[in-house]
């Protein structure tokens, strides 16, 4: 008998306290079977606000994105049927989560990257060392599995099946990197859909500073060869 797909959303957060309501409040109603906000480690009002607003409150002490990330996973509930990865800052369009699962409710692919490459950008949104990473990354991944990835967004999709298989790893800068070339490897239907993308509310902890991104463009770079030239 057929149901409608039990969707999961992730949101890994630190400090996003005036951002991560507004993200919350803009997820199409009803759409999630769950929320679970990801803490990184937070001390402002970021906690607090989430869970007033219903989402479920993981704590991640570990400092790292994909920590954040791998900690809801630890969450999902075993029936879920598609996971969506979605950042608290305010950057995405939560809205836009309708365009990232067409192609899976469909059963056109097991896993969708919202590309902001191929969508609306504002003006500025993308910092010029973020666009000249995406496009490196995009090239070095072409080179090695022949596959033309347009983007790194951290906005995507995947069936949870799909996502244990992968047996995700990383736990800071190369989480995403990491996720696009096991679906490669893997052999997943993978499709990318334009997404619109904004300035994000308050200062970015990676791009916006110049070690945070120094140390974000080395790891992807390391992740791309250490999985490339290991078959």
């Amino acid at each position: 008998m057929y149901h409608s797909p039990y969707i999961s959303i992730i949101i890994p957060a630190i400090n996003e306290e005036e951002s991560i309501g507004l993200v919350l409040n803009d997820i199409p109603k009803k759409l999630a079977r769950e929320i679970i906000v990801a803490d990184n480690g937070s001390h402002d009002n970021t906690v607090n606000v989430a869970t007033i607003l219903g989402a479920k409150v993981v704590s991640e002490p570990l400092r790292g994105y994909g920590a954040a990330c791998l900690r809801g996973i630890s969450e999902l509930k075993k029936d879920t049927d598609i996971v969506v990865f979605l950042d608290a800052d305010y950057s995405d369009y939560p809205q836009d989560i309708h365009t990232i699962l067409k192609p899976m409710i469909t059963g056109n692919a097991e896993m969708v990257i919202g590309s902001r490459m191929l969508g609306e950008r504002e003006k500025g949104a993308l910092l010029p060392q973020a666009l000249f990473g995406n496009k490196l990354a995009a090239l070095l991944i072409r080179l090695f599995w022949r596959f033309r990835y347009t983007d790194l967004g951290p906005f995507r999709a995947i069936s949870y099946k799909a996502l244990l298989a992968l047996n995700m790893a990383d736990k800071n800068f190369g989480w995403t990197v990491e996720m696009q070339i096991k679906a490669l490897k893997k052999g997943l239907q993978i499709a990318e859909v334009p997404v619109r993308y904004r300035k994000r509310v308050g200062k970015s902890k990676i791009t916006g500073t110049l070690s945070g991104t120094v140390r974000a463009g080395v790891k992807i770079i390391y992740t791309i060869f250490k999985y490339g030239l290991v078959k």
